[in-house]
């Protein structure tokens, strides 16, 4: 494994740091409230970053998220490459890869997901033109409000469905989440999409892989493994953030005629905040080397995913335990990457829900190889 950047992985690094820096400001979040941030979306698309995505890959795409959320920039960076990029880059057809990933790229067209999968949620009725009508409801789907586009999964087949976020049947109620993430409750009513990726009955294998590998016609689980590495980049960039604040305050406060930092629980706590956010980062960077290089990554992506969840939480609360009592006041800076840290943790599976079916998937490949070794002895 060697997660050495590419010359354009860190260029693209770079650029998403600059621009992250320069516009996400304090100041700037403040005047958002819970929308989206426009002039900065704006500005990353016309540097071309989303549209990046399809030389620097996904590790490329974690090294920005990470940027991104060191600063807690309101912009559906990941959603939209992760759930229109991606996704219609690996699974789309000749046509829809045309149509839809030019907008994508730069930024006309904002995508999400309606992920995970929740049986009963949402059901399709499927067409044989690979057009459906879908009918149902998700409670909350991040960055809804400010998507042109959503990605759905069938509660029951898991097949993936695209819809228009204008078409008809389609409502958006906005809700307010933990972070502000521009969130919205899904309500489907025969609305119509069409299929990304082959009906769920043609689907082989059960192991996530590289795009365009067989494994690869697994759609739903390739986009949720992918989401859940993207994500856990985007977590390890917070969770940094929100160290580097505990770390100046800690080294400018003083108590008792002496800086906080000098301090032997302090030190251990923010000791341990940089372990976990380290571990966040090795297993998001080994997830995506993995899919890039077209290797099996179902398992690298729980492991990325649980870390996110696990330590994550641990990071965000050290950050803003360091900090003393203004670290509860909800308008300063450090208390952002508190509410972004617990989201995250929540978002496509807790720490508990990832374990399990972690350990399924390990069970089950188990099971599997102890067949084959069982049918190849004479």
């Amino acid at each position: 494994m060697d997660f050495t950047p590419t010359p354009e992985q860190t260029a693209a690094r770079e650029l998403a740091a600059e621009i992250f820096g320069d516009l996400s400001t304090p100041e700037r979040l403040a005047d958002c409230g819970g929308g989206t941030d426009a002039e900065l979306w704006k500005a990353l698309c016309t540097a071309g970053l989303p549209g990046a995505v399809a030389e620097t890959g996904l590790l490329g795409l974690v090294l920005m998220l990470e940027e991104q959320g060191r600063t807690t920039a309101q912009v559906p960076f990941a959603a939209s490459c992760v759930y229109g990029l991606l996704a219609v880059g690996a699974h789309g057809d000749a046509d829809q890869r045309a149509r839809l990933l030019p907008a994508f790229r730069d930024g006309a067209a904002i995508a999400t997901g309606a992920f995970p999968a929740r049986p009963g949620g949402v059901r399709a009725a499927p067409s044989a033109d690979g057009t459906g009508r879908l009918t149902g409801s998700v409670p909350v789907v991040p960055w809804l409000r400010a998507a042109t586009h959503v990605l759905v999964p069938d509660g029951t087949t898991r097949t993936l469905w695209l819809l228009r976020t204008d078409a008809p049947g389609v409502r958006r109620d906005p809700v307010e989440t933990t972070a502000p993430w521009s969130s919205a409750r899904l309500a489907l009513d025969d609305a119509p999409a069409e299929r990304l990726g082959p009906d769920v009955a043609e689907c082989v294998g059960s192991d996530v892989a590289a795009p365009h590998s067989p494994a690869s016609r697994r759609p739903y689980a390739d986009v949720l493994a992918t989401a859940r590495i993207a994500f856990a980049g985007l977590q390890a960039g917070v969770c940094a953030g929100s160290l580097a604040r505990a770390v100046s305050h800690t080294t400018t406060r003083e108590q008792f005629g002496r800086p906080l930092s000098t301090h032997q629980g302090v030190l251990l706590r923010a000791a341990d905040a940089y372990m976990d956010t380290e571990a966040i980062r090795l297993t998001a960077y080994e997830a995506a080397w993995r899919r890039d290089a077209g290797l099996n990554a179902g398992e690298q992506a729980l492991t990325a995913a649980w870390w996110a969840a696990e330590a994550g939480t641990r990071v965000v609360h050290t950050g803003q335990h360091l900090h003393g009592g203004i670290g509860a006041d909800v308008e300063h800076p450090v208390h952002r990457h508190f509410l972004w840290g617990r989201q995250l943790a929540g978002y496509l599976g807790s720490g508990a829900e990832v374990l399990e079916e972690l350990g399924q998937l390990l069970m089950s490949r188990e099971a599997r190889d102890l067949h084959n070794r069982q049918e190849a002895t004479p």
